[in-house]
């Protein structure tokens, strides 16, 4: 794991003039076009619903810079290549893939392994897809970045979500072994580690993000953050020093006292 000590400031001529975000209907990924808008970078957003796309869209135009809409199913298949066709002739300069919460949980043996595959192609292939599309065109240019959102569930098993964890822990690893890659070629690569953030896939979720104690960060907070901290990976705890802690504590040796404990706490913010 690493946290940035003194990440880079934002520049919009490395990581511009074009960003691409999957996940950018709404909450961070939203948060982040915005930010960006504000930088003079123009996005091209993917997402499954047009409206929301539109929307959002909508409001980064009115920042004073281009964006375009890719309404697309990143489970499908063809989804990457139809987001290639979108950003056909497009200098970009960062890919920040944000789509992938949580959307099936169900103990692995009672699973419908169709839902499962689901979980796997939107936290797992689809990324790899993307970066594999996008990737040579970001060393070709010798800068720019790449943020891939992950999430403390990736650090322990949970239950009724093991593959939604496993997945997650997968992202990290790989994350890790690209930015080695991608640094030698002038390109930033960081996973930006979320814990409890109140986006709108959360509040759907019915969530309890009142409990005593619990560290909750807001999505324009995680957008700030996540732009500060491109430049410093390969891993990025967001939230603050109760985040770092918690990563800490699950990154330790007795597995079977901390995945229990981060067990009955996930049961507290299920309201179960």
């Amino acid at each position: 794991m690493s946290t940035p000590v003194n990440p880079k400031t934002f520049d919009a001529e490395t990581y511009g003039p074009w960003a691409l975000i999957v996940g950018g209907s709404e909450g961070v990924g939203a948060e982040i076009a915005f930010r960006l808008a504000d930088r003079g970078v123009s996005s091209v957003l993917v997402a499954r619903k047009t409206g929301p796309l539109e929307e959002t869209a909508e409001a980064v135009r009115a920042r004073g810079v281009d964006c375009r809409i890719v309404p697309v199913d990143l489970t499908e298949p063809g989804a990457t290549a139809t987001i290639a066709e979108a950003c056909e002739g497009l200098d970009l300069g960062l890919l920040v893939l944000n789509a992938g919460a949580n959307t099936y949980g169900c103990e692995f043996v009672e699973a419908d392994m169709a839902q499962v595959q689901k979980v796997i192609d939107l936290n797992i292939t689809s990324p790899m897809q993307i970066i594999r599309q996008f990737g040579p065109g970001l060393t070709a240019r010798g800068r720019g970045g790449i943020v891939v959102m992950g999430s403390m569930a990736g650090y322990l098993g949970h239950a009724d979500m093991s593959i939604y964890s496993a997945a997650k822990a997968f992202s990290r690893v790989f994350v890790e072994g690209l930015w080695l890659e991608m640094r030698e070629h002038g390109v930033d690569v960081v996973e930006v580690i979320l814990g409890v953030t109140r986006t709108p896939a959360m509040i759907r979720a019915g969530l309890d993000m009142d409990l005593p104690g619990m560290t909750v960060s807001e999505p324009a907070e995680v957008a700030e953050e996540v732009l500060a901290s491109i430049g410093a990976g390969p891993v990025h705890v967001c939230g603050g020093e109760g985040n770092r802690k918690g990563v800490e504590f699950s990154s330790g040796v007795d597995r079977g006292r901390i995945v229990a404990g981060a067990h009955k706490r996930m049961k507290a913010l299920r309201g179960n």
